[in-house]
């Protein structure tokens, strides 16, 4: 995942290089637009309550679309929804076990970003996120957790509702559009509030590139 990140940054300088030596960028603040765009997570998560737990940030996936709509020249809003995959690598105890574990919880995030759009390459955007739990997959190796540790990880009551807030910059070349994110949950992840697992809050930032229609 970390060649295809840096694969994925090289990549994209060459084309915007190659285009800003061959042309203008067309300026698309007052049009209104949709795009595609794929790239990665980079997340980890964060719990003030459990001392003994342990977070490392992991790499995941990210696609999706969203639609650039004008309020004039300077500003506007931003529609996305995205598969994103989210999660941590952890270690620490559990019910007096150590443990060794990597989550990963995919999520359909729909961000409804205000933008700012000061020049034709730059927009600014920021806002709140609604983020939904459609998977959660948790791999435990070198520890000694018992099954029944690990089915208690996997019924605990989690959180599948998230609002979060998001924010970041898109670069405008024409048609192509390199996205760089940052965003965060503002509740923790267990449901009702009694979860014996770690109660973490999600934060990631995320890079992608798109092509506007």
């Amino acid at each position: 995942m970390k060649k295809v990140i840096i694969m994925l940054a090289l990549v994209t300088v060459s084309v915007t290089t190659s285009s800003a030596q061959t042309m203008t960028a067309t300026d698309n603040r007052e049009t209104l637009s949709f795009g595609l765009k794929a790239g990665a997570n980079y997340s980890n998560v964060y719990d003030s309550q459990n001392q003994d737990f342990v977070a490392d940030a992991k790499f995941g996936f990210a696609a999706g679309g969203f639609a650039a709509i004008p309020f004039g020249k300077f500003i506007g809003i931003q529609p996305e929804i995205m598969f994103s995959q989210k999660g941590f690598k952890s270690s620490g105890t559990y019910l007096g076990s150590t443990y060794s574990m990597t989550r990963t919880t995919d999520y359909l995030d729909v961000p409804l970003l205000f933008t700012v759009k000061p020049i034709k390459e730059i927009t600014l955007l920021f806002g709140p996120q609604f983020s939904y739990l459609m998977k959660q997959k948790d791999d435990f190796t070198n520890g000694n957790i018992s099954s029944t540790q690990q089915q208690d990880f996997s019924n605990n009551n989690v959180r599948k509702n998230t609002y979060c807030l998001t924010g970041g910059l898109d670069f405008n070349m024409n048609n192509l559009v390199l996205s760089l994110r940052t965003g965060w949950d503002l509740k923790n992840n267990d449901g009702n509030g009694n979860a014996t697992t770690p109660r973490y809050k999600n934060m990631w930032h995320q890079l992608t590139v798109g092509y506007r229609f």
